[in-house]
């Protein structure tokens, strides 16, 4: 499997320099060279939720979004959203119902490329370490129930500034953390808040946040990405 998979927290399209400038994000998953997207905060959070993306720049650089949203506005669930494109193909996306007090969410997508299939989990956990561990346990449980048995590849925002976390420790029992810098906040990164878990059958060639100037500006995270590789 040679694909190239992002996570991005997109900050509803909002830069580190006060900007809605939504295409910037796009911008930067095409310096990645991403196949595949996992966002957060691709829509926006109160009222009727509407996608932060536009339609038409996505179809123009390629992106096919998964049907995840609960609305026909917005584009994914509780924020999170799948892009896809070129080799890569949806064959299943649902949303992983998470508990919170405030809205959370996460979502399950199996990815074809070529004879492979891959399972991809995007997640936004909460602020507090509490409601964090019961969301991992969720997420974990989900992924047990989902029919098949592709390996899986967990990334997004974990709100988790501690190394081996407890919410990360429920994680790390089941997947191994790749070792990324830190991502957040974009300008002068401290916190390791966006991180990558991967099942220990899959070949990771190279994972890394991606730090470029635009990328420093586009949103107040920097993106991750992982290649993987036959």
């Amino acid at each position: 499997m040679n694909l190239t998979v992002a996570s991005y927290n997109i900050h509803k399209g909002v830069g580190t320099d006060g900007r809605l400038a939504p295409t910037r994000i796009l911008d930067v998953l095409d310096e990645i060279d991403a196949d595949v997207a996992l966002l957060q905060e691709a829509d926006t959070r109160f009222g009727v939720r509407t996608a932060v993306l536009p339609e038409a720049a996505l179809a123009q650089r390629g992106w096919e979004p998964a049907a995840l949203a609960p609305n026909p506005q917005a584009m994914g669930w509780h924020g999170n959203a799948v892009l896809v494109r070129r080799a890569a193909r949806l064959t299943h996306a649902a949303p992983i119902h998470l508990p919170a007090l405030e809205p959370r969410g996460a979502v399950l997508a199996d990815v074809a490329a070529g004879n492979h299939l891959l399972r991809l989990v995007g997640a936004h956990l909460d602020l507090t370490g509490l409601w964090r561990a019961r969301q991992t346990r969720a997420i974990i449980a989900a992924v047990a129930r989902a029919p098949g048995n592709p390996p899986e590849l967990l990334m997004g925002d974990f709100n988790e500034w501690r190394s081996g976390g407890g919410a990360l420790a429920e994680l790390a029992r089941h997947w191994r953390e790749l070792a990324l810098g830190p991502s957040f906040p974009a300008r002068l990164p401290l916190g390791r808040l966006d991180r990558v878990f991967a099942h220990h059958a899959l070949k990771v060639a190279h994972a890394a946040v991606h730090a470029t100037p635009l990328a420093r500006t586009a949103s107040d995270h920097l993106p991750v990405w992982v290649r993987l590789a036959e």
